[in-house]
Formats: structure tokens, sequence, C-alpha cells
């Protein structure tokens, strides 16, 4: 029997986040260097880093799951692949990153949104529609999200509708993949629908430079507003579906409605569903668009028999006429899916609490966090592109047929993948070890970046 493992230091510069590799080529993909370089020149005490290093800096720290400027002094004295995979001349020290977030602030948004719709555009293997009896239609999914940073004095923390300290960004998701086309940082206390219709014009125009096919919005009851809908009526070719907010109406007339013109979908002792459409309101007034409508009456709650039913009533706007009741309902809670996209940019890439004191730098950084968002998107999409050979060297569990990795998967696969950098006279090269069942797949996407930008 061997003896126990003992430690060694070797000389070797060896990476466990080798995975850069590839989020260096999705740079190159976009024109961040020459369009940030154009900005006012916020070096002061620190010329020796480019406005392009510190937003890479970041994206690099955002797309390992640290998310802090001091998370950049690990990779500053001993760690070359840092800086050489994301084409850095550098890397600055953390105060440095602070001060340089700080004093570009909001300057740098319009450019990272352009940019990214460009990486959007060129990169992204496809932006998937959903079918419906009414044709295919790309999803536009616009939703707040309140960060809790409770215990802190940043700038924009306020009461959230969560009963959180926070803040309350909203953002815009393309395609069942989800990509990020639109975000804006808000402070908590501040209503959903405020500053909203301008926020949704931005996003289908960005929309629009990514795909050409109809789109169909789907925003919840908060955004229930005609403000909306005049955004919608300026562009071609965008349909919604928007949860109304009852507002003072009576669950019970709803429930003589649904009786009335409705289909009884469900029946039990326990409780009972009708599912309808109606052009007109409960109090027989003419829509501006149909309404589709689910009303529940129950009769038992978890184990007791109500003494009086209870009612739960749920309806939608919908400017798509040829779609019934049944098919609304289904298409508005696959909205739902954007609560995960939500939960990945929290909890995958640790950005709920967002690192600085400044509204200002806490905007910028979350939107150079929707860039890396997508091209950890992007990788996680080209890699269930993967032919059929590459299928033998992964492991079983990751041979299921899936439509969408989860970035945290993607981050743990193809990201933190050990390497050892090896320099010579004329070029690096990445060695990884003999055992690495994701290598093979991780070679074949960086080559295919590599052609794709040979040919962009």
């Amino acid at each position: 029997m061997k003896e126990k493992i003992r430690v060694k230091h070797g000389n070797e510069n060896l990476s466990s986040h080798s995975g850069l590799l590839l989020i260096g080529q999705l740079i190159k993909a976009t024109m961040l260097k020459e369009r940030l370089e154009q900005l006012p020149d916020f070096r002061c005490l620190n010329p020796e880093f480019s406005n392009f290093d510190i937003i890479v800096t970041m994206i690099g720290l955002i797309c390992i799951g640290k998310p802090d400027y001091d998370a950049i002094e690990i990779f500053r004295p001993s760690d070359p692949i840092f800086a050489i995979s994301l084409g850095l001349s550098g890397c600055p020290s953390s105060p440095t990153l602070r001060q340089r977030i700080d004093s570009m602030g909001h300057s740098a948004e319009s450019i990272i949104k352009e940019e990214n719709v460009r990486l959007i555009r060129l990169e992204a293997p496809a932006v998937t529609p959903i079918k419906t009896s009414c044709g295919e239609f790309v999803p536009l999914d616009s939703d707040v999200s309140p960060f809790d940073n409770s215990k802190t004095k940043k700038e924009g923390v306020s009461r959230t509708y969560k009963e959180v300290d926070g803040f309350a960004p909203i953002f815009s998701y393309l395609g069942t993949e989800g990509y990020l086309v639109n975000l804006e940082l808000r402070p908590g206390s501040q209503h959903c629908q405020k500053d909203t219709p301008q926020f949704l014009d931005d996003s289908l125009s960005y929309a629009r430079q990514i795909t050409q096919k109809p789109i169909l919005v789907r925003l919840d009851s908060g955004n229930d507003s005609k403000d909306n809908f005049d955004v919608f009526e300026k562009h071609e070719n965008v349909h919604f579906i928007i949860k109304r907010n009852i507002r003072r109406e009576s669950p019970w007339a709803w429930l003589n409605l649904a009786k009335a013109e409705g289909e009884l979908k469900y029946h039990t002792e326990k409780k009972s569903v009708w599912i309808g459409k109606t052009a007109q309101g409960i109090n027989g007034q003419k829509l501006l668009y149909p309404i589709a409508f689910e009303v529940t009456e129950r009769q038992e709650k978890k184990g007791q028999t109500l003494l009086f039913p209870e009612l739960e009533v749920d309806t939608y706007w919908c400017s798509l006429e040829g779609l019934d009741a049944e098919e609304i309902v289904s298409l508005y809670h696959d909205h739902g899916t954007s609560e995960q996209f939500h939960s990945e940019l929290k909890s995958d890439m640790g950005l709920e609490r967002l690192p600085s004191g400044r509204f200002s730098s806490n905007s910028l950084v979350l939107h150079i966090a929707m860039l890396s968002y997508n091209m950890l998107r992007i990788i996680g999409q080209l890699s269930l592109q993967n032919p059929e050979e590459y299928k033998q060297y992964l492991p079983t569990i990751r041979q299921k047929k899936v439509s969408r990795r989860r970035i945290r998967t993607v981050m743990q696969d193809f990201i933190y993948i050990a390497g050892r950098l090896i320099d010579t006279a004329r070029m690096h090269f990445i060695s990884f070890g003999k055992k690495n069942c994701f290598s093979k797949l991780w070679e074949d996407i960086y080559l295919r970046l590599g052609k794709s930008l040979a040919h962009g």
C-alpha cells in the first residue's frame, strides 16, 4: 500500500480557469477595444491601463463568479493566464479597478449594450422561437428582479416589493435560450412600471438588430398599462401577452362570466377551473384587446373545507386573436422561465450583492455582467452542438438531450478547467490533463470561435 499523499510545489504555470481563453475569443468578436478608447481619458494616476483593460478585467472576474474588485489581487503577481486569455496589457490593482469604474460610471453603458447585441447576432448559434397555433414567435420576456443588498449603505438601496432592502433592476431576455438584450439598474423602491415604456422600446430595438422574426413580449401584471400598448404598436410584427391587474374588478363577476362564456376544464369536490376568452369586460364594455381568463373556485384548502369558496382570478391581455385561451395561459406560464435567468445572474455569477457604494458604478458593473452572461450562454449553447464523436469523452450525465445549459454548469465544465500554460519563443500553448473529459469539447468550441472570427 502506498504512503499517504504528500504536497509538492512545482514551477509550472498552472491555472484552474483556463476556460477564460473562450471568453477572450468572444471579446475579439466585439469592437470593445476600439470603441472604449473613444471615451474620455479616465486614466488619471494609472495611465498604464486603458479603458478596455478595466472593462475586460471585470468581465473576467464576473465570468469566474467573483464580481468583486479585491478578487483581482490573486491574479496579479503569479497568474499570467488571466491577462493572456483576455488580451490585457496587465492586471490592474484593486484600488485602480475601483477608481476607474467609478470614473467611467454610465459613460460606457451604451457601448456595452451595442456590443452585446453585436455579440449575440454574430456568435449565438440560434435565437430559438416558440411555436404556437398562429406561427413562430421569438419571446421577449421583461421583468423586475430585486437584488437583496440588506445591511449596506449603497446609493439607491431602498425597500423593494419583496420586503428586503436592495435594488430593483429590470431585465429583457430574448429567445428560449434567454439571451439578455437589455437591463436597467433601479432603486429598490421604484415601481416596476416607472420608465418601463422607454425601456421596452429600447429592448425591442435591440431585439430587432438580432432577429427579424415576429416577437412575442410577455409581461407581469405590474406592467398592465396602456403606455406599454402604445410602445408595441410603434413596432412592426410585435405581439404581446400581459397578465392583467384586475384592480377593483369583482372576482365574483369574473366567476359568473367564466361560467357563462368559459369552459369547465377541471372539476372535483375540492376545486373547479374555468378557462375562456372574452372581447367584453365584466361590465359589458368593449376592450382594447381580447382577454383570456382562468378562474379557480376552491372549496377546500390545505385539507380544510372552506366555509365560503375561495376565488382565484387570472386574466391576460393578448394581441394574437388566433390563440385560444388555454394556449395563452400556457404561453404566459412559460414566461416564468425568466425567473431561472434571474437566478443564474444573482446566484451562479454572484451578482446579487453589487460591489460598489456608488449607484453609477454598480450600474456599469451590471451592464458588464450582461455581456459576461451572454458570453457564458453562447459557450453553453455551442457545447450542445458538439459532433457525435465528442460524446464518448463526456460523462453520461452530460449526454442527456437538453436545450440550454445553466450558467453554473458552463462555468464548472468550461471555465474552471485546469490547464498548464507553456510559453515558447513564438507562441503560447495550453495543455490539459490526460483525464480531462471536457478538453476535447472545449478545444472544439475554441476552434469554432476562431473560425468564426476569421470569417467575420
